[in-house]
């Protein structure tokens, strides 16, 4: 079915974007995956590009396009060609809407032009070691000093994509203990120098997917950080996390749609060129089964994500139609992925074939943004169970 989520602009984005990345990311990607990382030129490459500065408005050398379309338009030519950005995923997805809506003139004036140009890469540090989803939980804190000019920041955070990398990270921290009924309050959000002294990045994680993505612990030492440097007011932070959770939860399902759209192409491919038994192996009944009960699943898939894409920019995205996006494309983007691997036999469990990436890749996305089963709980909630 033809797509009208998109139009001529976007397409022409991708036209170029396809183009960077076959010259630009494809070459070195082997090398890049054997490291672990990304190289760090590559954010300048992407920021010379316009990658990081479309939603950022103009006055701060942005394009200022207030769509998330053109975000999943890079998911998509990324699982098509099998490769990453690496951590800078969450630079924009992530952590410019908190700049947007929660900086002050002056914050805007300092962060994002450097956001625009990849000179300054942005994370977010939510979880600890120990927490999980239970953000209430955090044990990081922010002490206000005595003369109110700095917050001195302790603790730890874990599973911090774009960590290693990041110039600034957002960190949630406590200001402030729980109330007796209501243990969210007390958190506020930082946004952290990591260059300030006490800041350290520890481990750069081993995961099974994902594997350029920089995902680093970092631990924090009386660390002074400005007061300048509150992000929003003190103690609402996380109210804040959950106004933003529309759209990371809708960032994943598009980064699961885009992995099952690409698995399917690679089955195609592969099983067309396979050949057994001097057939090849999309000739057999059972391949041509598989290939199409993939096919009518990404549809699915796709047509969910176009609605929530259209709705989003609509402004109409509910906590509770993010929680459906998310939990619906990952189940069964996993399906998907998990029946292409089949297909290519042998080879699907080797990594040099981007199937076998994808596979660990995309495991992931049932976890991380809230794990599926905290998505079957909002929805239910939301159904008045």
């Amino acid at each position: 079915m033809r797509r009208t989520v998109y139009t001529e602009d976007h397409e022409a984005f991708r036209s170029t974007l396809r183009s960077f990345i076959e010259a630009e990311v494809v070459p070195h990607y082997d090398e890049w995956y054997a490291n672990g990382i990304v190289p760090r030129e590559l954010y300048s490459k992407l920021g010379e590009l316009g990658i990081f500065g479309i939603e950022v408005p103009e006055e701060y050398g942005g394009a200022g396009i207030e769509s998330f379309k053109y975000q999943a338009v890079i998911s998509e030519e990324l699982a098509r060609a099998g490769v990453s950005f690496g951590g800078s995923s969450v630079h924009i997805a992530l952590c410019l809407p908190y700049l947007t809506k929660l900086a002050t003139e002056e914050q805007k004036q300092r962060w994002l032009p450097g956001m625009v140009t990849g000179e300054t890469m942005f994370a977010i540090a939510m979880t600890e070691p120990g927490t999980g989803s239970d953000l209430a939980g955090m044990r990081t804190t922010a002490k206000l000093s005595e003369d109110g000019s700095h917050y001195v920041l302790n603790g730890s955070k874990t599973f911090i994509t774009g960590g290693v990398h990041a110039d600034r990270v957002i960190v949630c921290a406590r200001t402030a203990p729980p109330k007796e009924d209501d243990r969210r309050f007390g958190i506020s959000l930082l946004v952290v120098d990591t260059k300030l002294p006490g800041y350290a990045v520890g481990r750069k994680l081993d995961k099974i997917g994902l594997k350029v993505s920089d995902t680093a612990e970092l631990s924090f030492t009386d660390v002074a950080v400005p007061v300048e440097d509150l992000l929003g007011e003190e103690n609402k932070g996380f109210s804040y996390l959950g106004q933003n959770l529309p759209q990371e939860r809708l960032s994943i399902g598009v980064g699961a749609y885009s992995q099952a759209s690409a698995a399917l192409r690679f089955a195609q491919a592969y099983t067309t060129d396979r050949k057994i038994f001097g057939k090849s192996v999309a000739s057999f009944q059972n391949t041509k089964f598989e290939l199409g009960a993939c096919k009518a699943k990404v549809d699915a898939i796709e047509a969910v994500i176009d609605r929530a894409l259209e709705a989003h920019d609509a402004g109409e995205l509910t906590a509770a139609d993010a929680a459906s996006v998310k939990l619906f494309c990952t189940e069964a983007a996993s399906d998907v992925i998990d029946r292409c691997l089949q297909l290519h036999g042998g080879y699907g469990y080797i990594t040099e074939y981007p199937i076998a990436r994808l596979y660990a890749d995309n495991r992931v996305n049932r976890i991380y943004g809230g794990t599926s089963e905290v998505m079957r709980s909002i929805i239910a909630k939301d159904m008045g169970l």
